[in-house]
């Protein structure tokens, strides 16, 4: 049981940044993020000619990439979040997971 407890301390340590919680895809901020089975999204990916398929967890919407957080003017009043997937221009952003940015 004693040696239980630095495994539970050691889990719950929280990342304060968004570069640690985004290892393997950019750092976008969505106006909204939505899971891909959302009609919404189903219609402007039409609209764009995609056909999303069988892709599955949530999708990024009119997004911008940031780059360095905290440098000059490129903060995320909207959604910031970690995206793996393609771009279409920002309009729709496949494979995005919510992070948190702040310090």
């Amino acid at each position: 049981m004693l040696f239980a407890l630095p495994l539970l301390a050691a889990a719950s340590a929280i990342p304060r940044d968004g570069s640690s919680q985004c290892n393997t895809g950019s750092i976008q901020c969505c106006n909204s993020v939505q899971e891909a089975s959302n009609p919404v999204v189903g219609l402007l990916a039409g609209l764009l000619g995609l056909v999303l398929g069988p892709i599955t967890g949530q999708v990024g919407l009119t997004c911008s990439p940031l780059s360095v957080i905290g440098i000059g003017g490129n903060s995320c009043t909207a959604q910031p979040v970690c995206c793996t997937g393609n771009s279409f221009n920002g309009l729709i952003v496949l494979g995005c997971t919510p992070i948190n940015i702040n310090l």
